[in-house]
């Protein structure tokens, strides 16, 4: 694998998105859309501006120029070719700008807006133009990756992964896991460029999937849980879990159950395809923990998206009947938590694949 990666898209391929999602606006018979901050902003544009309180918005219209409001304080050097660059200063009617774009009928708003943001906005839209959520209704268009994104996760999935194969020299009995995490941080800083997070979580603290760390001390015999992500390239995430052991665990029920949980991880990875629902996909990996009788310690969702954030659509939930495809790229990531005792996890990013999933991660999913 290369060992570095573009931090910058050429300009020629957020044309290409904007203008893609024009074209879905029309086919959707929407307005436009209006987007904040952010991810959703970042791929349009490849900005990730902020500007707090204010207001930066992209409006994309059904038909004509796109619009980029941002405060004057905040706007910079920003450049899209094609897109009205509009900068604002306290006290100017920013929202009216925002809407001008925007003929008649729905509009998608993104996520990221604020009440505030979106209320306001609701107010100056024509009496007959509902609002909708944009990822709903452009979801292709934000879960799909292209090539360039793909390339992008495939290099974070590596990343992580020669992470993960040193994390077994580091837990020794006697270390706390807060030692370890500082550890893990610098691991993580040698091959990506941002930290998003660490968990060290052992023994009883297995049993809160989203522990961080803490200083208790490791002892023979523990599991531990050990998540680990960080940001490469132009902004996108790793994400993988592992479930280790100091020394070797010799509880039981602990064993048993993790034999289960790599059963159903592996079913889940084998299932994805073009087609599936999310809910499906869920269910495969439920059903076969619920049927060995740790059904009540699953107790979170299957996966969640993965791209310019962290978690993002589609998450992989029971009674989401959003159809996978091609191009969806989403962790597979069950667990078992005993509460106050043991947990474990897996998780792999995937890709769906024109018939089956492809890997981006790659490390031993045994107890080391």
């Amino acid at each position: 694998m290369s060992t570095s990666i573009d931090k910058t898209f050429p300009h020629s391929l957020y044309t290409q998105r904007i203008s893609r999602a024009q074209k879905l606006c029309r086919e959707r018979s929407l307005a436009g859309v209006i987007v904040g901050t952010g991810p959703e902003l970042a791929y349009l544009t490849g900005s990730w501006i902020s500007s707090h309180e204010r207001l930066t918005a992209l409006t994309i219209p059904a038909t004509g120029q796109p619009r980029l409001v941002a405060p004057m304080t905040d706007i910079g050097a920003l450049e899209l070719d094609g897109v009205d660059i509009v900068g604002w200063q306290d006290g100017d009617a920013v929202y009216e700008l925002a809407v001008a774009p925007l003929g008649s009928g729905t509009v998608g708003v993104g996520s990221s807006l604020t009440a505030d943001h979106v209320l306001t906005l609701q107010s100056l839209l024509d009496e007959h133009s509902a609002t909708v959520l944009a990822t709903d209704v452009l979801a292709e268009l934000f879960m799909s990756k292209d090539e360039a994104e793909l390339e992008q996760l495939r290099f974070a999935g590596g990343a992580i992964d020669r992470v993960h194969a040193q994390v077994p020299s580091l837990l020794r009995a006697g270390r706390t896991e807060r030692e370890v995490a500082a550890d893990l941080e610098q691991l993580i800083l040698e091959e990506h460029d941002v930290v998003d997070f660490v968990i060290v979580g052992s023994g009883p603290n297995g049993s809160n999937p989203h522990h961080s760390f803490s200083d208790r001390v490791l002892e023979e015999g523990d599991p531990v849980v050990v998540d680990l992500g960080g940001t490469v390239g132009v902004g996108y995430h790793s994400d993988c879990t592992r479930t280790y052991q100091v020394g070797e665990v010799t509880n039981e029920e602990f064993l048993r159950a993790y034999s289960v949980l790599q059963q159903a991880q592996q079913a889940a990875c084998d299932a994805v395809r073009p087609g599936i629902t999310a809910g499906e996909l869920d269910a495969v990996a439920r059903d076969i923990i619920t049927e060995a009788g740790f059904g009540q310690w699953f107790t979170h969702r299957l996966g969640h998206g993965i791209g310019l954030a962290m978690h993002e659509a589609p998450f992989i939930i029971s009674g989401n009947d959003v159809v996978l495809q091609e191009g969806i790229a989403f962790s597979i990531e069950p667990g078992i938590y005993k509460p106050g005792e043991w947990g474990m996890r897996i998780e792999d990013i995937v890709v769906v694949g024109y018939t089956q999933a492809e890997y981006l991660n790659f490390q031993p999913k045994d107890l080391r």
